[in-house]
């Protein structure tokens, strides 16, 4: 699952990226510093993991995983081709959700690209492009629907009906993923690829010494904008970040301590971008490895048994679970067993964040 890294140039993208991937992404002072999207793929913290690692002591600990692509900085006009913007539009497109970094510092040694800070102001430019490019995306499958019910092909009604439901709500300046459009016409618009319909969190990138300040007016700008259309904000200071990543393991803790920060903000954003993408972890563990397993929230345990190996699914028996809130107040997977907390569960069970689980199988 991928999000993608977007914003104006020169508003700290780049920086915190090399913070959440320590992958040295080029960062310099002027715009279309990344033309080719940078990717990295980073492990999202799981106490629970670091919990069953303890209790059994594993030849090999395997987190949950996020990749995240560096996507170059658009511009005023980039859904018409400016700046390149076609091809970075085309790169937005291939992400699963948009991390939007929103520029809330002042430094007269940055460049902005027009000219002043204002995150409103620059947050809409971002969003009318990405309105623009989806508008003229659902304008062709509008002329397409049109085209075949013309022709007697029934089964594009709702198809023509969601299209211009969409481009309405579109042309209000409203992103297609808080259009209010029944299950049918979801299905619909989930076939187009939307820009707009992919979920985004707004990291409002703030200076070194506004950490642990009350929300500059910046801040709170992001955040109204953030809230009119139901995202969330996490407040970051890239600088910081890519400085803490840069240090020896034993030092990163130290080093929060005296910024007076209990959780870096790599950690922070890792754990809300694996939630926006509506992802949950179950867990296995043994003396061999502990392991968080990805899976879309909803899926059924047959087809979470198939993300480790396909013959799990096919010769799917039953899923052996214990929460791992069980497991850890209880202290081992026995004393489980004697409170009645190790449960046996069928194909339709749903599974749930932080399960426990051995699967059963024959194939």
């Amino acid at each position: 699952m991928k999000l993608g890294v977007v914003g104006l140039p020169n508003v700290g993208k780049s920086t915190l990226f090399n913070a959440i991937t320590n992958a040295g992404a080029q960062a310099a002072n002027y715009p279309f510093c990344t033309i080719e999207p940078n990717v990295g793929v980073v492990p999202v913290p799981d106490e629970r993991l670091d919990f069953l690692s303890d209790m059994y002591s594993p030849e090999k600990y395997t987190p949950a995983l996020l990749e995240f692509v560096d996507i170059a900085g658009l511009v005023r006009g980039a859904s018409k081709g400016e700046g390149l913007g076609n091809k970075f539009l085309s790169h937005i497109r291939e992400v699963d959700a948009i991390l939007h970094v929103v520029r809330c510092f002042d430094d007269e040694n940055i460049i902005h690209v027009d000219g002043s800070i204002d995150p409103a102001r620059d947050i809409e430019t971002i969003s009318t492009e990405l309105i623009l490019a989806d508008i003229e995306t659902v304008e062709k499958r509008r002329e397409k629907a049109v085209k075949m019910l013309r022709n007697g092909e029934k089964k594009f009604e709702v198809e023509a009906e969601t299209a211009e439901k969409v481009i309405a709500h579109l042309n209000e300046g409203k992103p297609a993923r808080t259009c209010d459009l029944n299950e049918e016409e979801a299905a619909a618009m989930a076939d187009w690829f939307l820009l707009t319909s992919k979920p985004v969190l707004y990291a409002a990138n703030i200076a070194e010494d506004q950490i642990g300040a009350e929300d500059n007016d910046y801040v709170k700008a992001v955040k109204r904008c953030a809230e009119a259309e139901n995202a969330q904000v996490l407040v970051i200071s890239a600088q910081i970040e890519e400085e803490i990543s840069q240090l020896p393991d034993d030092e990163k803790a130290m080093f929060l301590e005296d910024m007076g920060i209990t959780e870096s903000g790599v950690s922070r954003l890792a754990k809300l971008g694996y939630k926006l993408l509506g992802l949950i972890s179950f867990l296995t563990a043994g003396p061999k490895e502990v392991r968080a397993w990805t899976i879309t929230q909803g899926t059924k345990a047959p087809q979470a048994a198939g993300k480790i190996h396909s013959d799990f699914e096919r010769g799917f028996i039953r899923a052996e679970i214990v929460s791992f809130e069980d497991l850890k107040r209880e202290g081992s997977i026995a004393a489980c067993k004697d409170k009645g907390l190790y449960r046996s569960e069928g194909k339709d069970y749903v599974m749930q964040d932080g399960d426990v689980t051995l699967f059963r199988f024959n194939v």
